[in-house]
């Protein structure tokens, strides 16, 4: 890993500042409270802060070498200790050669300087101490924002790989049926016939094109839903009618794909197959407030023997629209009086 202060401009401003401040710190305490004279006070302040900061960027090194990774919590305190007492001895003479050479005739500093090594000894394991302890506090954070973003496309795969799962879960038994269909009226009805299987045709084409989209515009998909219909009115003829009540505005608003298909084929399933009366199915969409409102709706016979299902039609919606979303309540269902109901809500932002 790069020194932080040395590949962060920003980072070097700010540590150049600190170390400006202390320059400032220093040199106050020793005019007005040391009684040094301004000269000296502000040459021994640049001399001995200088060197730190050099010293400071240069000990990101050892905080590398003393990887927690690497090395026991002792280890590495008893390398930094080491480490601490040799910075700190090399500081203090490489100042004190530095600052007795040019102020080589103040007598009084002079002996100000051999009387403060012990104490600035003691400042120089403390500047070590604080500066070592922010480079692990920058590798902690720099590690643990790594792993927050490692973790987010983790989830992000996980999610499109799940959100793939539930598209592809399409009914195939309309496909069978389907199928099963064109090929009683290849006999009967081959005009027929060959309309039912373009028209699965560019049903299909449609689904497989969708599977890599996330959204689609809700008229795309209420296009779909009617070719899906079309479909299905050449095995059920009239036993079903199609009534869309979409106010204007909405056909633009982006939905996710396929997620109307499970509606209709529910409604093909448990109503128009189980009804001995004719069917209408009805789709309904509105904005309402910060969601789009989507329902589809359709009679069925209370009485009929209902058929079990796998289960993955408004549970896939649910399931779907909480992975996008992020919000478990964008479904809701009404069984009432022989209708059967079910709501979607989709956020607007």
């Amino acid at each position: 890993m790069v020194n932080p202060f040395l590949k962060n401009r920003n980072l070097l401003i700010i540590y150049a500042i600190i170390w400006f401040c202390v320059f400032v710190i220093h040199s106050a305490v020793s005019v007005f409270v040391l009684d040094l004279s301004l000269y000296s006070a502000l040459i021994d302040s640049l001399v001995f802060n200088s060197v730190y900061f050099f010293l400071g960027i240069s000990l990101w090194y050892t905080v590398g070498f003393n990887s927690l990774e690497n090395y026991s919590s002792l280890k590495i305190f008893v390398n930094h200790t080491a480490a601490a007492i040799i910075t700190s001895g090399l500081w203090i003479f490489v100042c004190w050669f530095i600052t007795s050479k040019i102020l080589a005739n103040e007598k009084i500093y002079l002996e100000y300087l051999y009387q403060s090594l012990v104490w600035r000894f003691v400042i120089g394991v403390l500047f070590y101490s604080i500066i070592v302890s922010i480079y692990y506090v920058f590798i902690y954070y720099t590690n643990f924002q790594q792993k927050l973003l490692k973790e987010a496309e983790l989830n992000t795969l996980i999610k499109e790989a799940e959100l793939k799962s539930l598209k592809y879960q399409i009914n195939p038994h309309f496909i069978f049926n389907s199928l099963n269909s064109i090929s009683s009226l290849t006999i009967s009805n081959p005009a027929k016939a060959q309309d039912m299987t373009i028209k699965l045709s560019s049903f299909l084409r449609s689904t497989l094109s969708k599977n890599e989209k996330q959204k689609s515009k809700l008229s795309e998909e209420i296009s779909n839903a009617k070719l899906y219909l079309e479909i299905e009115k050449v095995r059920f003829d009239d036993k079903f009618d199609f009534i869309e009540e979409v106010e204007k505005e909405c056909g633009e608003l982006e939905i996710p794909s396929m997620i109307l298909q499970p509606l209709f084929e529910n409604a093909i399933k448990h109503g128009v197959y189980e009804s001995l009366e004719k069917v209408v199915i009805k789709m309904k969409c509105k904005p309402e407030k910060d969601f789009l409102k989507i329902t589809v709706e359709n009679n069925f016979d209370p009485e009929a023997v209902s058929r079990k299902g796998e289960g993955i039609g408004i549970k896939n919606i649910q399931n779907r629209l909480k992975l996008i979303y992020n919000q478990d309540n964008l479904v809701y269902v009404e069984k009432l009086n022989g209708i059967f109901r079910v709501n979607i809500f989709i956020p607007r932002h």
